[in-house]
């Protein structure tokens, strides 16, 4: 536990939220600036600033409980499907440096869009030297 974390403090339950699933590797709660009614946070019970730093077995455990709740966190709110994502660093705008999974529940003209939304296309790279990168950092 990191005291100085906010998602470390709620899994210890020195902040109140309003929590809808726990286990032994996770603890699932509202985020309380929601994007749509339902959104939930899904948080790791162990400190780990990115998914990268997680173990295997907390990972695993993870997107266990995200799993577990996708289709629940759907039906609870009638939503018609839901947006699944993670901010992985500052630079993806991840404000709290704990890992989590957002569930966000979608409704068909919502105004939200798709992942591709999100990004303008500005890729500089050939595709199969990105490829390589790719598999010569993973063989690291």
């Amino acid at each position: 536990m990191d005291a100085d974390c906010l998602f470390c403090r709620i899994v210890a339950g020195e902040i109140p939220a309003e929590i809808v699933a726990s286990d032994a590797d996770g603890v699932a709660f509202l985020d309380l600036q929601p994007l749509a009614d339902g959104h939930t946070l899904i948080v790791p019970r162990a400190h780990a600033p990115s998914i990268e730093a997680l173990d295997a077995a907390a990972s695993d455990g993870l997107f266990r409980l995200v799993r577990r709740l996708a289709d629940p966190v759907r039906r609870a709110v009638g939503a018609a499907g839901s947006t699944i994502g993670i901010n992985n660093g500052e630079a993806s705008g991840q404000t709290i440096p704990h890992v989590h999974v957002h569930i966000v529940p979608r409704w068909p003209d919502d105004g939200a869009g798709s992942i591709h939304t999100i990004f303008p296309r500005r890729t500089s790279r050939d595709i199969a030297d990105v490829a390589s990168a790719i598999r010569k950092a993973t063989a690291e």
